[in-house]
């Protein structure tokens, strides 16, 4: 990708296409290549123009979002950030993370200018984010002078990239995997309860959205409520989902909130997993995690969509073993 990334931006909306434009060059490192009217229109923009990055509506005429992102599979770019108004329908907004978009956007209901500016804010921060990645490097081996933990707990934290992250991850681990798994994805609300249904189906895992009080048992993976944190608790022997709003964060849910509920939890049986995503969530958590006594896995450059999280941790001098997505499974299984 180019240090000024190309961006083609979609929507069925002329006055959105407008307002996403002009923020997007206001911010003077994108190039807004183009904007589309629809998804057949923007298939053509993207076989003309070859964008970096596509902002993509979900509900158009001719073809949808859906559609597009049908057409664009198995392709490693443009790639495609939903900006769209998902109360209409939280399974849309799943199936197209499942098809490759790599983050969502919810777009105001009412369009506002003011509005539209306020997530341009967060537009222009993720598209600077992304970058090209490399294919991911397979079956890499864990460093012989690195220390085995046997996790009791294992803890994940994503973003940017994430939910196809997740994916490859939740559909190769084993049902008998023997400690219970629980995952913060950084995700707009109400989308959480779509994206778990997906991965359980398959997964060999049973994956089930956070309920507060819920038991965390080995071949249960657990993923946080969209706008709700997600903390482990200990009672007697055994450990328990705890979901709450509070306090407030800029992530919500917190990564950080939940390795260092873990840690406080499991102590040297914390396994802490970050992998792609923006900004350092995690970091703070991934210091209780090695503090305690734990062990923590990080995404190598090499898969992340954004090398953001993980290499806050990794640089961070804590321990950390770096591992490509596809010998993550292999790292966790060791270590349980």
């Amino acid at each position: 990708m180019t240090a000024r990334p190309r961006v083609l931006v979609v929507d069925d909306s002329a006055f959105v296409r407008t307002v996403l434009s002009r923020v997007l060059r206001a911010s003077g490192a994108i190039d807004v290549v183009g904007t589309a009217r629809d998804g057949a229109d923007a298939l053509e923009m993207i076989a003309s123009l070859d964008p970096d990055i596509v902002t993509l509506d979900l509900t158009m005429p001719i073809v949808d979002g859906i559609g597009v992102l049908q057409a664009l599979a198995g392709r490693s770019r443009p790639r495609v950030i939903v900006v769209s108004i998902f109360s209409i329908d939280s399974e849309l907004g799943a199936e197209a993370l499942a098809l490759g978009a790599i983050d969502l956007i919810a777009k105001p209901t009412a369009l506002a200018s003011d509005l539209l500016n306020e997530i341009g804010d967060d537009l222009i921060a993720k598209i600077l984010a992304v970058r090209s990645s490399a294919d991911p490097i397979i079956g890499a081996a864990l460093p012989s002078k690195q220390r085995i933990h046997r996790a009791t707990l294992i803890m994940l934290g994503t973003s940017t990239g994430g939910p196809q992250a997740l994916a490859r991850l939740m559909s190769a681990l084993p049902a008998e995997l023997a400690a219970p798994l629980v995952m913060v994805l950084h995700i707009p609300a109400g989308y959480t309860h779509a994206l778990a249904e997906r991965l359980n189906k398959n997964s060999a895992l049973h994956v089930v959205e956070a309920t507060d009080g819920l038991e965390l048992v080995p071949g249960l993976a657990v993923l946080a409520r969209g706008g709700m944190h997600l903390r482990v608790e200990r009672r007697g022997g055994a450990l328990y989902s705890v979901v709450s709003p509070l306090p407030l964060q800029p992530f919500t849910p917190s990564v950080d909130e939940l390795f260092v509920s873990g840690a406080r939890a499991v102590g040297s049986g914390a396994l802490g997993v970050v992998l792609t995503g923006m900004g350092d969530d995690g970091l703070v958590g991934s210091r209780a995690i090695a503090a305690a006594g734990g062990a923590l896995l990080t995404e190598a450059a090499a898969s992340c969509v954004v090398y953001g999280m993980p290499r806050c941790v990794e640089e961070a001098g804590i321990g950390a073993v770096s591992l490509p997505l596809d010998g993550m499974v292999k790292g966790i299984v060791d270590r349980v």
